[in-house]
């Protein structure tokens, strides 16, 4: 059975072996964009999303089936932001379930959690980023009531405006 409860340091390893999954798939998508995967990608999302355990403004959440961290959601509190025109929010940074955990629903509860717990921190609404070439994230955000509003487009050094 599937619980949602809020990440322990003892689950530091685990949050680092889905952080480095999901910096794969990213990057996966489009190598220009995200952060190429490293030797130490690991050890290096865990200790971040370990300060992020301690965050007052911040949720790490994990879903854990029989003892084992199958998937993690990490939100924070944002403030009014003019550079991105939008009043304060919560915002959900990360969502991941291992590929062997997928298809039981766990992303929506993840998610679903993060939202009610950004909200009783007082965020008056939850935004997310999405991966263009992420369709089936895309469609479980917009079953969950998520709504486009901005698209990120990225233009690298040298393209001369090709794309």
């Amino acid at each position: 059975m599937i619980q949602i409860r809020p990440a322990t340091r003892e689950d530091i390893p685990a949050l680092g072996r889905l952080g480095a999954l999901l910096l794969q798939v990213h990057y996966g998508f489009d190598q220009a964009r995200f952060l190429k995967p490293g030797a130490h990608s690991e050890e290096g999302y865990g200790w971040f999303l370990g300060t992020q355990t301690e965050d007052k403004d911040a949720v790490v959440l994990v879903a854990e089936d029989d003892g084992r961290v199958v998937g993690y959601v990490w939100g924070t509190l944002e403030p009014l932001s003019w550079k991105e025109l939008r009043g304060p929010a919560g915002f959900i940074q990360d969502v991941v379930v291992d590929e062997s955990a997928r298809g039981q629903g766990i992303g929506a509860r993840l998610v679903e959690a993060a939202i009610k717990a950004l909200e009783e921190k007082g965020a008056p609404r939850v935004m997310l980023w999405t991966a263009d070439a992420n369709a089936s994230a895309q469609r479980l955000f917009a079953r969950l009531g998520f709504r486009k509003t901005m698209i990120e487009m990225t233009r690298e050094r040298g393209d001369g405006g090709k794309g």
